[in-house]
């Protein structure tokens, strides 16, 4: 004989057969829910009781939904697989580290200093991209020959600078373009020519602030209220123009702009070894951190900051409370463009050639940097650049030199697949 009790709605219903009784808070659904092949679907009934025993795992006769590690596999085979390559990638990596001597201390110290390095140019380059993604909201193509651009005006000063009354004007003028003059032959560095370099930083900075605003008042402002597709498209139309004007006007031969011998070094022992750290190194450490941090004060000190951070979380309502929006878009290409200019110069110094296609080769790591720390985000974008970094430069012990690039976009989508948000998520200047 069987009695069953029910309470008011949301209560537990209990059934008694002889002296054994049985929560049904957890009982299979047999309705429209959905099913995956040999799993049960639960339909959970709340009360204070049901939830106690599921708590306490005393109650008899009821299976407990599977989870953990397990469920995490079969929903995502991809992320595991991943996950157990990496695990093999490091295994083999203590394995030459520490048993086979094939990698030294030494050599991986220098990999992960390049990599920082790398990724203090992207990550700096990514906070300009990432302020005209929030506050703008599009996708700037054009972004990496604005760093083009900046660099060729900043050293074709620090040219000028340097080799005033050595050489000819208009070959400094055009870094050296044929072949006509060279930097090492002119002995540019940042302790030899400190003057020139400064000179060619400001340079690189202004010149791309002012390119910004006039591409801005020229192209994109009047097509701001169309999609953002419109613009999308249309920064990659200015991205080509300024490429082969910029190829047109210095030529397309990659030509050396430092006197690499010069270069003062500092040797720190590590391990077995010893990691170079050169006065450029030094250079491009202090120049990016330091803007990097001026960045961070703006945003969180100032009027104007509060003012791009209420614009990109809501810029109608920035709007209606009268903060003054275009001024903000101004600013955001003034400092948008100070930015990428500065990193398209500390690039070249750092690396010692110079090329019309620099910026291009760099801007899709600068949007995997971006989109890896969380599109938007200021400090997501400097993260991003310094794993995007670290990731291409380590890669090389495990692969070609050439294949760098890949292993950061590989490294970029594992992470994202562990969180698609990125690093930093959130849509925020901040």
């Amino acid at each position: 004989m069987a009695s069953a009790s029910a309470g008011a709605a949301g209560s537990t219903v209990t059934m008694r057969r002889g002296s054994r009784t049985r929560d049904k808070s957890l009982l299979p659904v047999v309705g429209p829910a959905r099913r995956r092949p040999g799993r049960k679907v639960y339909a959970c009934v709340t009360s204070a009781h049901s939830t106690r025993d599921m708590a306490s795992g005393t109650e008899a006769g009821v299976t407990e939904p599977p989870g953990g590690w397990l469920e995490f596999a079969v929903d995502r085979p991809l992320t595991v697989a991943l996950a157990a390559v990496g695990v093999l990638l490091l295994g083999s990596l203590a394995w030459g580290l520490l048993v086979s001597g094939a990698v030294t201390f030494s050599r991986l110290g220098s990999l992960v200093w390049d990599g920082v390095m790398r990724g203090l140019v992207i990550g700096l380059a990514g906070v300009g991209l990432s302020m005209t993604y929030s506050i703008l909201n599009f996708a700037n193509f054009s972004h990496g020959d604005y760093i083009t651009s900046g660099a060729f005006a900043g050293w074709a000063t620090t040219y000028v600078v340097a080799g005033l009354g050595r050489a000819d004007i208009g070959s400094l003028l055009l870094v050296g373009a044929g072949g006509s003059v060279f930097g090492g032959a002119l002995g540019i560095g940042v302790t030899t020519t400190p003057v020139a370099v400064v000179a060619g930083i400001a340079v690189a900075g202004v010149t791309t602030v002012l390119l910004a605003l006039a591409i801005d008042r020229v192209v994109y402002k009047p097509i701001r209220d169309e999609s953002g597709i419109t613009l999308l498209i249309t920064s990659i139309g200015v991205a080509f123009a300024l490429r082969y004007l910029i190829q047109f006007v210095f030529g397309s031969s990659v030509r050396g702009t430092t006197a690499a011998g010069s270069v003062p070094q500092l040797s720190l022992y590590f391990v077995d070894g010893a990691v170079r750290i050169d006065a450029h190194d030094a250079t491009l450490f202090l120049v990016a951190g330091g803007l990097m941090l001026g960045v961070h004060l703006l945003l969180q000190t100032t009027k104007l900051g509060k003012a791009m951070r209420a614009m990109s979380d809501n810029e109608d309502l920035a709007r209606v409370t009268g903060i003054p929006t275009e001024r903000v878009v101004r600013a955001t290409w003034i400092i948008g463009g100070g930015l990428t200019g500065v990193a398209g110069y500390v690039f070249i110094l750092w690396k010692g050639t110079l090329g019309f296609n620099d910026g291009w080769l760099l801007l899709l790591l600068i949007f995997a940097a971006v989109i890896l720390g969380g599109i938007g985000s200021i400090y997501g974008a400097i993260a991003g650049g310094l794993v995007i970094g670290i990731a291409a430069s380590v890669s090389v012990i495990w692969i070609p030199s050439a294949f760098s690039r890949a292993a950061a976009f590989v490294v970029m989508i594992v992470i994202l697949l562990v969180r698609p948000q990125g690093l930093f998520s959130g849509r925020s200047t901040a």
